[in-house]
């Protein structure tokens, strides 16, 4: 990438920020702050990693020797039932213990289950709310939020509370403009928009150059325009928000 310069030669500075040309186009004005503080946690955590490690590899010197840990953990059960003085077959603890967790289990399930319930409701208010509210979205989609979000909805979830976004190979979305920091949730979803193959069909035509799209053809008085070929080739979640754009006026459908 490289500093965006204006007609005198000077650097382009948004909101303090000197502004880069990406190698796909895309201007991102750089937080050189945020970069080097995340720099410094980076450095941080990779100490951190590395002292977690060595004190494994510390540890595990104590169990040199054990190659069978099964055996070792059952053997260790079973001086344990006779240090305890338990006048029973090992064996019989061992289903007793089964017996009660069996128990347990049953008596705490509805709990997990109203659990498991209240993270699902979590992710999607957390999630649904986020495409609901986004600015991106209302600015520069031609379908509503709800069809975004059945489209691209899949790639957001929640990780220790923070939305996350990740392509379709499963690497995380990270900020252009913050390096190291994962992206925001409008910019995560610009940088899905981009390697979508139909966003000219999803896009606003006054929105879609902005996000690197093509843009559909214009009819009559500047409306975009979708042929019948291009309709048909679109997944059935595309031709119904296709179809709906189209009820509103605000496509045309040409044959």
């Amino acid at each position: 990438m490289k500093l965006k310069l204006d007609d005198q030669g000077h650097v382009v500075v948004v909101d303090g920020k000197p502004v880069y040309v990406h190698d796909d186009s895309k201007e991102v004005p750089f937080d050189a702050v945020a970069t080097v503080n995340t720099i410094s946690r980076l450095n941080g955590e990779a100490k951190s990693h590395r002292e977690r490690a060595e004190g494994a590899e510390s540890r595990l010197k104590l169990f040199e020797g054990i190659d069978d840990a099964d055996a070792a953990r059952k053997a260790l059960g079973v001086v344990a039932n006779l240090d305890a003085k338990k006048l029973v077959d090992a064996g019989e603890v061992d289903k007793i213990k089964a017996e009660v967790s069996k128990a347990l289990e049953a008596k705490y399930q509805p709990f997990v289950e109203k659990a498991t319930q209240l993270e699902a409701e979590l992710h999607s208010e957390r999630i649904g709310g986020a495409f609901s509210r986004s600015k991106l979205i209302a600015e520069k989609f031609a379908i509503p939020a709800d069809l975004v979000q059945a489209r691209f909805g899949n790639a957001f979830s929640l990780e220790d509370g923070k939305i996350v976004a990740k392509d379709s190979a499963g690497n995380k979305l990270y900020s252009r403009s913050s390096p190291g920091e994962l992206a925001s949730f409008d910019e995560a979803l610009e940088l899905l928009v981009d390697a979508y193959p139909h966003k000219d069909h999803i896009l606003k035509g006054s929105g879609a150059s902005g996000s690197g799209a093509q843009g559909g053809g214009s009819g009559a008085g500047g409306k975009r325009t979708v042929t019948r070929a291009q309709f048909n080739a679109l997944p059935p979640t595309e031709q119904a928000s296709t179809a709906q754009a189209a009820s509103k006026g605000e496509l045309a459908l040409v044959d």
